[in-house]
């Protein structure tokens, strides 16, 4: 009997550190998808909000010679851009060295971060651990190391190990799916006793893992800019 109560314990606990690591997932991953779909604004309406102390964030593309997209936020949700010809005005191109000049004169300075998109990449997704303009969101990217150290420790239903890992890293997603299907579809409640859940008659191969990773990460970019699109229209 004692031993069924504590079986029953470790499987609420480990139900409840699913929800809150789906939680936030999903919140980093709403913040993510906003910075997808900016609002057009203007030069004058950037430097005005900047004067005003409304910018929180603020990156830019571009060189030297001035910049050819500049990415701004409101807040975590609210982003905006000015691009191409738009980033001139009476004063001829808007360079680096103005956009400093302007932010420097806050006497609260926004963060300010050129983006090189030439920079190599790496085999991990890159929502839990990039954010726009400086600070990094830390609890997202805790949450994800989290779910992957839970994947690689345990053995999960519809897939293996490998299948997972690549759902992970080249799917995007993968660890949203893995929070809600494994061990057992998070729908169904944390269980009463181990061994319960119900076992695949085939679990998904590495191989078959990392071909559904590829269609995964196709969904999430869809995904991502459909909820951008969804924050703009409610907030931008």
């Amino acid at each position: 009997m004692e031993s069924d109560l504590s079986g029953r314990v470790l499987y609420w606990i480990h139900f409840v550190l699913r929800v809150v690591l789906l939680l936030v997932l999903l919140g980093g991953a709403v913040l993510v998808s906003a910075t997808f779909r900016p609002s057009l604004r203007t030069l004058d309406q950037f430097r005005f909000a900047l004067s005003s102390g409304e910018v929180d964030r603020v990156t830019w593309r571009g060189d030297d010679q001035g910049i050819w997209l500049l990415t701004w936020s409101e807040s975590p949700l609210v982003w905006h851009e000015v691009h191409g010809d738009g980033l001139r005005d009476a004063d001829g191109a808007y360079t680096i060295k103005r956009l400093r000049a302007d932010a420097g004169h806050m006497a609260v300075q926004p963060s300010v971060v050129h983006v090189d998109d030439r920079s190599g990449g790496t085999i991990l997704p890159e929502w839990p651990f990039r954010f726009p303009g400086g600070t990094q969101l830390w609890w997202p990217a805790a949450a994800w190391i989290v779910t992957f150290a839970v994947m690689l420790g345990s053995r999960p239903r519809l897939g293996n190990r490998w299948a997972w890992f690549w759902l992970f890293t080249v799917g995007e997603i993968g660890a949203l799916l893995f929070l809600v299907l494994e061990p057992r579809p998070l729908w169904r409640g944390p269980g009463e006793k181990p061994g319960e859940g119900p076992v695949h008659a085939k679990p998904i191969s590495g191989g078959t893992g990392c071909l559904y990773s590829i269609l995964l990460a196709v969904v999430s970019v869809g995904a991502a800019l459909g909820v951008g699109e969804l924050v703009r229209l409610l907030l931008g």
